[in-house]
């Protein structure tokens, strides 16, 4: 659902069952709030229950301090109506309590968000903003102060994060990356040092060019994988191995044409309809595809047994890509089978090192690919076989994380890798 076309009332009910179906908020934490263009806001309720909050739950605060609603505004408007004041920029404030950036908040760190340049570009500026009790103008003034210095996500010490956007989906969609961001952070501590791009890697989003593909009507085949991208798309999101502004799936249709996720689309809203046909040179009329097409169709090109491919920045995975460590597929046969090695390239930006990047996978030998402080890059067969492929790596490097703190991880030997080599005839 785009919320954006829905009323301030319903777009901060989705947006809260959203944070909360995905355990970044608990029944009594949080608030979201919407300015007005007519200068009231709308904010959520203080003491509802954010499990089951419905639109009439929302309260409406007008600018002349009288409000429309069954409850009592949030008790922690008074900061949102501060923001809002001295930042006009800023149209609607996501304010919750996600474990990851909570614990940011009690050890008073900051999330370092040059690790990932996407990241870096979506959650702007992030700042820490000094304790002070709940609920209290001190509070707000303090949260305030520290977004007028053009912060765009402010850390509350030992409390959460406060944060801002243009509108509701942006304030979201920073509020998940950085959440994203502090979860790999947590994640890639005890793997080593983590690895930070420099300046000239990061705010750079190149988008390939692309000409027209004549109009067309869908074969079956087409409707098929219109049908089954956005499932593995919505399924990928709901198991975290997406997050909204990341990731990027294609499925190939004929030799040189594939079905490829939009540009900036929230993965989980992406529909048949959204999909985009395209080649290494054109794409449908008047739409955009994924920034990482380009890297596809020379993919496609390369390797003609390839059915489908997956850009990924699972947290777990993405700790990897984030330090020196080496991933070790030798865990369990699975790993091994679904895996191969799962070797691990040096930064490489998709669309200005696609060739180089395209040129060291292959569903044999290397079906899986960790590119420094990137992400994960899956092929398969087909969807669901590109689709496990990414399953089975997030499993393997959460398991292989989980297993630090009990001792010396033990690899298969030799021999049983051999063995797996021969019996399931992996490359």
């Amino acid at each position: 659902m785009d919320t954006t076309l829905l009323p301030p009332r319903e777009e901060l009910v989705e947006t809260m069952r959203r944070i909360y179906r995905y355990r970044m908020t608990t029944t009594s934490g949080g608030n979201l709030s919407i300015l007005d263009p007519d200068g009231s806001i709308w904010i959520t309720p203080s003491r509802v229950d954010k499990g089951s909050l419905q639109p009439s739950d929302v309260v409406r605060v007008l600018a002349d301090g009288t409000r429309e609603g069954l409850h009592p505004p949030s008790s922690e408007f008074p900061f949102h109506r501060e923001i809002y004041r001295r930042r006009p920029d800023i149209k609607a404030i996501v304010h919750a309590h996600p474990g990851a950036l909570v614990a940011f908040s009690i050890c008073r760190q900051v999330p370092e968000t040059r690790v990932q340049s996407h990241a870096h570009s979506v959650c702007g500026r992030v700042a820490l903003a000094p304790y002070a009790c709940p609920g209290t103008a001190e509070l707000g003034e303090k949260i305030a102060a520290t977004f007028a210095q053009d912060a765009d996500c402010v850390l509350l010490e030992n409390h959460g994060v406060v944060i801002g956007g243009r509108d509701l989906r942006e304030a979201f969609q920073r509020f998940e990356t950085l959440e994203f961001v502090a979860q790999t952070l947590i994640h890639a501590a005890p793997l080593g040092a983590v690895k930070v791009l420099p300046p000239a890697h990061l705010g750079v989003e190149t988008m390939p060019e692309f000409g027209e593909l004549p109009d067309v009507a869908p074969s079956n085949r087409e409707k098929e994988l219109r049908t089954a991208i956005p499932r593995f798309v919505h399924r990928a999101y709901q198991q975290r191995l997406l997050i909204s502004t990341a990731g990027a799936f294609s499925a190939r249709l004929e030799a040189d044409t594939f079905l490829v996720t939009p540009r900036r689309r929230d993965r989980l809203e992406l529909t048949a309809a959204g999909l985009v046909r395209a080649t290494r040179t054109a794409c449908e009329r008047g739409r955009r595809p994924s920034r990482a097409a380009l890297l596809h169709a020379l993919i496609d090109a390369r390797h003609p047994e390839v059915g489908a491919i997956i850009n990924a920045q699972p947290a777990h995975a993405s700790a990897f890509c984030m330090t020196a460590a080496p991933l070790s597929t030798r865990t369990i046969p699975e790993s091994y089978i679904v895996l191969n090695e799962a070797p691990k390239l040096p930064f490489l930006r998709i669309v200005e090192d696609a060739e180089r990047i395209a040129s060291e996978v292959s569903l044999g030998r290397r079906p899986v690919v960790l590119i420094e402080n990137e992400g994960a890059l899956v092929l398969g067969r087909d969807v669901l076989d590109a689709f496990d492929r990414l399953e089975v790596l997030e499993a393997t490097t959460e398991a292989i994380l989980l297993a630090r703190p009990l001792g010396p991880i033990v690899p298969m030997p030799d021999p049983a890798i051999a063995e797996l080599r021969r019996v399931f005839k992996v490359e």
